[in-house]
């Protein structure tokens, strides 16, 4: 007897729809606003520094907080999102987030700043990777990659419009800077329309034993592709037996659908290669991304440029995001991810010791413009190998847990910067920078730890 394709195979072979657009959509704003957010720290802090009297350690951990927050949502995000599924954790991460970053605009001193900075990193923490497991889930298999990295790409718009927030808004009186987070409030009304819209991961439902919500997500996409269900399911009838796989029962036996089923763990021998790998690769990431772009501005002021200046030269870096996400969405598939991931990553350390380097408005932009454009193209690679190289019943956990780890390396990051170019004296960009350099470069051969998942199934 054959076997009918399971709902897996069938959403992997179809073709790309509107439907899977408007996914992309629906979870790549929530994302947009989350980078806003995280991005806009980085010119917010320039203004209260200077009425609040901060240090720069102090200044350091408003922004260390957050990531700390980001590394408690990272971890325990991927766990309840495969407990409790891909849509509610994201949804819910957007309240958290959208309501911790409003009030932050009302404070009037650190200590509650630097607390509701911790509630604002858990809803990004716990939200990328979810997100990112969800589309890679419902994507089709030929071109799986493509989708995650376009979602990573609204990192790069949300990043692009904390930079015209900065430019155009932080600098406008003293309470310009109030502005930035007062707009995180969007998001705790979009989480609605988030968890109205959105589908759920019909993987992780059929995991769950919900095989009719399963069935009706996988010929939601059908139906957008214009394509019939593979089999059809009768009355009465579970969603498993019909759109699974066949189940052949012996005469007299009673056919039940499985209900949640235990997988290898994440330190398992099957996956003691490509976790380890998987966490080196978003430490050394984490490090240097936000330990560089979130100083960029601060550093610049630092050189003797003024706020205004600093911050355009820091908009017109960050708008070369948005070309390296589009080179990462087409490689992923015509190399394979780990090999973009890695051409990537290398890219990203030489423009990092160029950067330090650098001493002209010219090369200060060509550097920075093209730090901006391998970092992100590698963050696009990276986003779209996590989640396949895990199967369903620990993806959201491997991709929370590797981001988790890699949240430490963003909270490391902002401490360190200070220290080094104290220390450093008048070499202390170029010491900071070359050591996000060799960061990237680990990184990168991390990479090769990691299976190439192209073209592949996504693993049960």
């Amino acid at each position: 007897m054959t076997s009918s394709p399971s709902r897996s195979d069938r959403l992997g072979a179809l073709p790309y729809t509107r439907r899977h657009t408007g996914l992309l959509v629906g979870s790549g704003a929530g994302w947009a606003l989350d980078a806003m957010d995280i991005g806009l720290i980085s010119f917010v802090i320039v203004v209260p520094a200077q009425q609040w009297g901060l240090t720069t350690s102090e200044r350091s951990w408003i922004v260390t907080i957050g990531f700390i927050g980001m590394a408690v949502g990272a971890t325990l995000g991927g766990r309840l999102a495969d407990r409790f599924g891909r849509r509610a954790v994201f949804a819910a991460t957007l309240v958290v987030y959208g309501l911790a970053t409003g009030a932050s605009a009302l404070v009037g001193g650190l200590a509650l700043f630097v607390v509701l900075r911790f509630f604002v990193g858990l809803g990004p923490g716990a939200e990328l990777p979810v997100a990112s497991t969800l589309v890679s889930e419902l994507s089709p298999t030929r071109i799986r990659g493509r989708p995650v990295v376009v979602l990573e790409s609204f990192w790069a718009l949300g990043w692009i419009l904390a930079a015209v927030i900065g430019f155009y808004v932080v600098p406008r009186g003293d309470d310009g800077w109030r502005w930035g987070p007062a707009l995180g409030l969007v998001p705790a009304v979009y989480a609605v329309v988030v968890r109205l819209g959105l589908p759920e991961s019909a993987v992780w439902l059929e995991r769950r034993g919900r095989h009719d919500e399963a069935e009706q997500v996988v010929r939601g996409f059908e139906d957008s592709a214009g394509v019939a269900p593979a089999t059809p399911m009768t009355k009465g009838e579970p969603a498993a037996v019909a759109g699974t796989r066949a189940m052949v029962t012996a005469p007299g036996a009673t056919a039940t659908a499985p209900g949640p089923t235990a997988g290898p763990g994440l330190w398992s021998a099957a996956l003691r290669r490509r976790t380890p790998g998987i966490w080196l690769v978003w430490f050394g990431v984490n490090f240097a991304y936000y330990g560089a772009f979130l100083w960029i501005p601060s550093l610049l002021v630092a050189r003797g440029h003024d706020v205004t200046t600093s911050f355009g030269y820091t908009l017109i870096i960050t708008l070369a995001q948005l070309p390296g996400y589009a080179l990462a969405a087409v490689l992923v598939e015509v190399w394979g991810r780990r090999s973009t991931l890695a051409v990537f990553l290398i890219g990203s350390a030489i423009a990092a010791w160029f950067f330090g380097q650098s001493d002209s408005p010219t090369s200060i932009i060509v550097a920075g413009s093209a730090l901006s454009f391998c970092n992100l193209g590698a963050w696009g690679a990276l986003y779209a190998i996590t989640p396949e190289i895990y199967p369903t019943t620990v993806r959201g956990s491997g991709a929370g847990a590797a981001a988790g780890f890699g949240r430490l390396a963003s909270i490391a990051a902002p401490l360190t910067v200070p220290v080094l170019l104290e220390r450093g004296g008048g070499d202390g960009d170029v010491v900071v920078f070359s050591l996000f350099a060799v960061a990237f470069v680990v990184a990168a051969a991390a990479a090769f730890l990691l299976p190439e998942t192209r073209g592949r199934e996504l693993p049960d």
